[in-house]
């Protein structure tokens, strides 16, 4: 549970803009503290009725996120609406099923609804009596020096200023509070889009809320240069995202009608579309989104504006990190603000930008590197026997070797050390896999006498 404010700090008022997940759960993490929390947000109240849905993809909460979670007691609250799962499924062209269980048994990452969490976390935010939301509110300027927000009311179109003492930008990977930042002298700022975007389709419900597929797991579809993915829904149905290039042989541009992606569907995902009556529907009447990594630098602004989730570090959904990362921001800055009090803001900002900052770029070359594991190699019989070779070590060496996977997912192990010992590790299993052909190769002499001088010379990996 998030501690109170220590006692030599006053309880101060704090602005947060953006009321998304990040938002959300850091005003609850502020509000815990005693401090006063006005949140805005440019969108209307995702609770309302007549409220437009902007994304439906599901997200894939674990470790670092459910640990985010618990720290404002809301844990359970939440594992009730998500499904487990415990591995991957893989679809060939087929038909043909093959399974890579993620982790070890009893381990899983959740899918949960974005908007049924955005909700949740709102009530939950509302709930406490120092935190006030306001939506509808476009932020048209901030002046920092003058530390003033300048607002639209979208709803009755009035320009209005807000004050603020303490302001935290968690307002997505377009964030207004990074755009001022961005101004300022010696800022460091990058965005780089892949050439491939996002469709969101689904995949019915069978009878009376039934799942036509394994309902425990992420299915994936690869198909070398792209990938379709499906997370399941409590009422039976499955989110899929198409990943696909916007333009080539096979891309956006090559299914301008209905015929055309009929087809296409039909030759490259045959088992899906018997699930997905209203396919051609979806596809055109759903946007095609980007997906953009962005990085930029400082985090902060003297001591009274700091960046948290994707407007410090916006990633690709690939290893399903984004929103875990974004949580973990929060929880990492309530362990700041237990370490060095809540009045100690510069002593916080400064390091937390120098903790999380590193760990944020190694996510975003852990996301860039799944893309194409997901996308190409998960679909490669020697992958998945390098893959259940991994866990034979982890298990024949407990503690010294861990999955890349593994510590990213289910580990608080920071994603840079993750990151560096899982290239560590890749580099051992090239030296091992052309000495192995089978699982059975790995209890050969000669094989166990080779992995026994890796793991004699390799550092211990973090776990």
């Amino acid at each position: 549970m998030a501690s109170s404010v220590s006692s030599s700090a006053a309880p101060e008022k704090l602005t947060v803009m953006g009321a998304g997940l990040v938002g959300s759960l850091l005003s609850l993490y502020l509000a815990r503290r005693g401090h006063a929390v006005h949140v805005f947000e440019r969108r209307a109240d995702p609770r309302r009725a007549g409220f437009q849905e902007g994304r439906s993809i599901n997200l894939a909460l674990s470790d670092r996120g459910w640990r985010a979670l618990e720290g404002v007691g809301i844990a359970d609250d939440i594992r009730r609406v998500g499904i487990p799962m415990t591995g991957r499924i893989m679809h060939d062209q087929l038909g043909n099923l093959t399974r890579q269980p993620y982790g070890q048994d009893g381990q899983a990452i959740y899918s949960v609804n974005r908007g049924h969490l955005n909700r949740r976390l709102l009530d939950l935010a509302e709930a406490q009596p120092t935190v006030q939301l306001r939506f509808g509110q476009q932020c048209l300027h901030i002046d920092l020096k003058q530390q003033h927000l300048h607002l639209l009311d979208t709803a009755t179109q009035q320009e209005h200023t807000e004050p603020y003492t303490r302001l935290f930008g968690t307002d997505g990977a377009f964030s207004a509070v990074r755009g001022a930042l961005q101004k300022t002298d010696r800022y460091d700022y990058s965005q780089h889009y892949l050439e491939y975007g996002y469709k969101e389709l689904t995949i019915e419900a069978g009878p009376n809320g039934t799942w036509q597929l394994e309902k425990n797991a992420l299915h994936i579809w690869p198909r070398g240069q792209y990938l379709m993915i499906a997370l399941p829904n409590l009422d039976g149905s499955f989110n899929c995202t198409l990943f696909f290039p916007y333009e080539g042989a096979e891309s956006f541009a090559a299914l301008p009608t209905p015929a055309d992606v009929t087809a296409f569907f039909a030759r490259v995902f045959p088992d899906a579309v018997p699930l997905m009556p209203a396919l051609t529907e979806e596809f055109f009447a759903h946007p095609t989104g980007s997906l953009v990594t962005i990085r930029c630098y400082p985090w902060k602004y003297d001591d009274d504006v700091l960046l948290l989730g994707d407007a410090s570090h916006a990633i690709v959904p690939f290893y399903g990190q984004g929103m875990n990362a974004g949580f973990e921001d929060c929880s990492v800055l309530n362990e700041l603000l237990d370490q060095y009090g809540d009045g100690a803001w510069p002593t916080v900002f400064t390091e937390f930008q120098a903790q999380r900052k590193p760990n944020a770029d190694a996510m975003a070359d852990l996301a860039l590197y799944n893309f194409i594991e997901m996308r190409d190699r998960v679909a490669d019989p020697r992958f998945l026997l390098q893959k259940k070779i991994e866990a034979k070590i982890a298990s024949q060496f407990p503690g010294r070797w861990t999955p890349l996977y593994s510590q990213v997912t289910f580990s608080h192990t920071p994603y840079a050390e993750a990151w560096a010992a899982g290239q560590r590790q890749d580099a051992i299993m090239a030296r091992l896999m052309p000495h192995i052909q089978s699982e059975a190769d790995f209890d050969q002499p000669a094989v166990q006498e080779l992995i026994r001088q890796e793991m004699a010379v390799r550092p211990s990996s973090a776990s």
